[in-house]
């Protein structure tokens, strides 16, 4: 704003002196010097008070960040994902018009892509087990023993 370098300051303190007079130069500087000061003060409880304010408001939306994470952090606490497909399944079977008989079908859910979206339930398949595996014989095995050697070896 206001450049003030050694020449200027000569400048105006020659001014200083030719206008005040060399007796009061010295309380006018001393006066001025202490409104400097009030002003530096002033100044600084300004940016104290700022930086409070600040802090306050970051400290309250920190706050409000914890506590949606709590109520966030709270809705998995009551998450039963059993009891959401037994209701599920419950559900679809009354809708079809037949009695849910949950002992003997288990009913096969789809898992949801996102957490919002609702299981679905899915039609009963008639898929054949499947076959069972060959029995492993004693043929597929190396023997332990080691080969036998042969006579007359080379030397």
């Amino acid at each position: 704003m206001f450049e003030l370098d050694w020449g200027k300051l000569v400048i105006i303190g020659i001014v200083a002196l030719i206008a005040i007079g060399p007796k009061e130069l010295p309380t006018v500087l001393r006066t001025l010097g202490q409104w400097m000061g009030k002003v530096k003060r002033m100044a600084s409880e300004f940016q104290d008070q700022f930086r409070e304010a600040m802090q306050e408001a970051e400290m309250a939306d920190l706050k409000k960040q914890a506590e949606d994470l709590h109520s966030s952090v709270s809705d998995f606490t009551n998450f039963d994902p059993m009891a959401d497909a037994q209701k599920a399944a419950n559900h679809a079977a009354e809708g079809a018009g037949e009695p849910a008989n949950v002992a003997t079908e288990a009913p096969v859910v789809a898992a949801p892509s996102s957490p919002a979206e609702p299981l679905q339930v899915l039609p009963q398949t008639d898929v054949p087990p499947p076959e069972p595996a060959a029995a492993v014989t004693e043929k597929y095995f190396v023997s332990a023993k080691p080969p036998p050697k042969q006579a007359g070896g080379s030397s």
